[in-house]
């Protein structure tokens, strides 16, 4: 009866943790949207939300920046997916290689670095005063940020996100029955008739789950538009209504619109995946053999790639830059260079405090989501109950729902006079950054977790039960060691990323000494003199502690790392 008992209490444990911790915020952070300062019900506010035509703007151009991008994104990360699997080239395993660079560092940091260069003294209206068929005028200069600010925010977001789409269809290739396409090609199907017609149905439910999350994610974006100050898009709409989120109730009906579309399109994702995701389950009966392509051939495969990768490499090349100029000022390239920024980086009162807080809170979010990713990825895993699926479904909830949102659900649950009320974040957020990094980075360990025991056969500790081990010490002594691998590459994943959270960061941390690493680099851009030097100085050690965690992840995991980033 007890063994029953801890067998119920344990996923009633872990769905209170995602009720109290995740679904509340969600609901109270939309409350609002229905209920008046009396508590009587109302729909006033979201029709508000849709007669106000700053809101009606600024929601249009979210929704375009998300559908763009996503375009983009879904178009470069197919391609790149494709001739890196079905074709054999020169330099094939480096350009692999850069195909997760964008993801090393946050988009908000990169565009410091493109703010330099299309700036009207920036490198790019230097380079066309050399270039004499442009008739480029050096007495009038081109503010290309300024006129071109909503194609600045799509390419940084776009070519921030394709990597996840790049996994996930890279995975899903891998999967595909090659004797289904040779019997289409016997048939007389043609290689762009047999893709269209066989391959790409088969990988569209990883496609679609891929380019949901690069929609939600690009829908709401916030590092970049606040650093191109773009300001005519709902997450900055909402970034600036939160300082009077307890007066103006406009900005609760903005947040509910957001929150419908996103969650609608995590449930449609996962009907989807519900529908179709056996078809990818099935293996070729042999393994797919790249084509060798000729010398015309892999030249133009290799500057196609090099191409993308060079465009998508230009933020982090940018922000490498601006942190060594000594002086960048209508150049093509800095005149001097420097290391002093990097120093200050690292000398500064503000970051060497933001270092402190990001470490502190981010390693305590990280054990917590290895407890619960681990605890609910064995449920599903081993159980395969109702309840199980349940969890899984909540606590994949995380990738659907924008940062934004859930970080404006946690000041709504501790706001003066709720039950939360004592993790106020104007006191102290450290503890709602915990909470935050937690339910944000949980899929990523519930993921890998799943792909490690899957790969563990339950026999195993069937045989420690057989020789009069309990369940719990099998586990102990024989799951979790061989599951040890994907815990360290989900866990080193979580915690880089939670380290560079941009949305919690900005909103929940409010006062200098409880700045988080992100926030300290965007309180360090706004700065005048060398600020935005020693903010990309800081984006550059975060580069590279982040490319540190990908690659480890990657090491771990291969192909299976796209899976980290499903419904």
């Amino acid at each position: 009866m007890s063994r029953r008992l801890l067998s119920a209490a344990v996923p009633a444990l872990f769905g209170l943790v995602l009720a109290v911790f995740l679904v509340w915020p969600l609901i109270e952070g939309a409350r609002g949207a229905f209920f008046d300062a009396r508590g009587t019900p109302t729909l006033t506010y979201l029709i508000n939300v849709f007669r106000n035509p700053t809101i009606v703007e600024g929601f249009a151009n979210a929704l375009a920046v998300g559908v763009l991008s996503t375009l983009v994104a879904a178009t470069i990360g197919t391609g790149t997916a494709v001739l890196i699997d079905r074709f054999d080239f020169p330099a094939k395993r480096i350009l692999t290689l850069l195909v997760p660079l964008p993801l090393i560092v946050p988009p908000f940091v990169g565009a410091i670095g493109i703010r330099q260069i299309l700036g009207q003294t920036g490198a790019l209206n230097a380079l066309l005063v050399h270039i004499p068929w442009t008739g480029f005028d050096p007495a009038h200069p081109v503010d290309w940020l300024r006129h071109g600010r909503f194609a600045t925010v799509v390419g940084l977001t776009a070519l921030h996100l394709y990597p996840i789409v790049y996994f996930n269809a890279s995975a899903a290739l891998g999967g595909i029955n090659v004797e289904m396409e040779e019997a289409a090609r016997t048939l007389g199907c043609g290689p762009v008739r047999s893709f269209w017609k066989i391959t790409l149905p088969l990988i569209s439910p990883s496609l679609f789950a891929a380019c949901s999350i690069v929609f939600i994610w690009g829908l709401t974006e916030l590092g970049v538009p606040l650093v191109c100050d773009y300001t005519r898009i709902t997450s900055v709409q909402i970034y600036s209504g939160l300082k009077e989120m307890g007066r103006n109730p406009t900005v609760y009906a903005l947040v509910m619109v957001v929150l419908v579309v996103t969650v609608a399109l995590y449930a449609g994702s996962r009907m989807l995946f519900r529908q179709r995701g056996r078809s990818l389950g099935q293996k070729g009966v042999r393994l797919r053999r790249a084509r060798r392509l000729g010398p015309l051939g892999s030249a133009g495969v290799v500057l196609a790639l090099g191409s993308v990768f060079g465009l998508a490499a230009l933020p982090n090349i940018s922000v490498v830059l601006v942190a060594l100029a000594r002086d960048w000022y209508g150049t093509v390239l800095p005149s001097s260079f420097t290391l002093d920024h990097f120093r200050a980086a690292l000398a500064h009162d503000m970051v060497v405090s933001s270092i402190g807080n990001s470490l502190r809170t981010v390693a305590l979010s990280t054990t917590f989501d290895l407890v619960l990713g681990t605890g609910i990825a064995y449920l599903v895993v081993r159980t395969r109950s109702r309840g199980a699926q349940l969890l899984d479904a909540v606590a994949m909830l995380p990738l659907a729902v924008p940062g934004l949102v859930m970080a404006f659900g946690y000041l709504a649950i501790s706001r003066e006079g709720r039950p939360l009320a004592f993790l106020n974040p104007i006191r102290d957020p450290t503890a709602l950054l915990v909470i935050a990094y937690t339910i944000r980075r949980l899929p990523f360990v519930v993921r890998s977790s799943t792909a490690g025991l899957q790969q563990i056969d339950v026999a195993l500790e069937e045989a420690a039960a057989s020789l009069g081990a309990s369940r719990a010490r099998a586990v102990a002594r024989v799951t979790l060691p061989l599951l040890a691998p994907h815990l360290v590459a989900g866990g080193v994943f979580a915690f880089a990323l939670s380290m560079l959270e941009v949305s919690d960061s900005l909103i929940l941390a409010q006062r200098e000494s409880t700045f988080p690493i992100t926030k300290a680099i965007y309180e360090l851009f706004q700065l005048l003199g060398d600020g935005p030097q020693v903010a990309a100085a800081l984006g550059v050690w975060a580069m590279f502690f982040l490319a540190s965690a990908i690659a480890f992840a990657r090491s771990v995991l291969g192909q299976k790392l796209g899976a980290m980033f499903r419904f």
